[in-house]
């Protein structure tokens, strides 16, 4: 597992490895990339979405480089959205792919922040079910309401069914992403997934490590690609600083926890 740790004491990656529009090409199989944070690239058999793209305009210091810029991505079929943090709802890469992207897809009421920006976005509700070429995704519960705490963010009644995670069924195997969230007894009741992207953060918005650890120890035969992790410079904010080496060494079967680098590629096995 290549993790170190800054001068800070924070977990961070191996360096970027930079996305060519060779990786946008159609493959044979099923690749999953971490682009650094919760940012996901997926390319199915030559079918190409994002999830939560966070590529540019963030409004903290980060650690890494950024795998690809937006101005550099030669076509995406969907862009998918969790929420509206903006560490996962960027409205500068989604506004700078729009050329290149056919849909954005996200719960209702990101959906209508997306048309917002003049976007094409296409709300679901929670457990509704939709398709990018070959990719059937179905919308997963997850609570991340906390802005409903905080008199600053708290401009409206932020709702469970505002946040997601998205499970992909695609020809080789099945992808999860919980999203941000607290533990919930759905996502304990899942079938066994292929892939889990799992936010980790021991934070009491977040799964915590040891909710993570259960998610993780529920479903012992997914390989777990670590994300929300190593990639902003916010060293006393545990939101951003998990370490893969310490939930590795607490799940059975460690060897399938990944600490890919921004940019890696995974392929994707049954």
């Amino acid at each position: 597992m290549n993790v170190s740790k800054n001068e800070k004491g924070q977990a961070i990656p191996a360096a970027t490895i930079p996305l060519t529009a060779k990786d946008f090409e159609k493959i044979d199989n099923t690749a999953v990339y971490w682009l650094g944070n919760a940012s996901i690239f997926i390319n199915s058999r030559g079918t190409k979405i994002m999830i939560d793209p966070l590529l540019e305009g963030f409004d903290m210091p980060l650690l890494i480089e950024m795998p690809i810029l937006p101005k550099d991505i030669p076509a995406l079929d969907a862009v998918l959205i969790t929420h509206d943090d903006n560490d996962h709802f960027s409205k500068p890469t989604c506004q700078d792919v729009k050329n290149i992207c056919k849909e954005y897809h996200a719960p209702q009421f990101v959906a209508g922040l997306l048309r917002d920006e003049g976007l094409n976005g296409i709300g679901h509700d929670i457990n509704e079910t939709f398709t990018v070429g070959e990719m059937k995704i179905k919308l997963t519960p997850a609570e991340h309401n906390w802005k409903n705490d905080y008199p600053k963010y708290h401009w409206r009644d932020y709702k469970l069914e505002d946040y997601c995670g998205f499970w992909i069924e695609t020809p080789d195997g099945k992808i999860w992403l919980p999203g941000d969230s607290r533990l919930l007894k759905e996502q304990l009741e899942m079938p066994q997934p292929d892939i889990i992207l799992l936010d980790f953060a021991d934070n009491s918005w977040h799964i915590t490590f040891e909710g993570a650890v259960k998610l993780a120890n529920t479903y012992p035969r997914a390989d777990l690609i670590c994300i929300h992790w190593g990639s902003v410079d916010a060293p006393n904010m545990n939101t951003f600083n998990g370490n893969p080496a310490a939930l590795a060494a607490a799940v059975v079967n460690p060897e399938r926890v990944h600490a890919l680098a921004p940019g890696e590629k995974f392929i994707l096995q049954k």
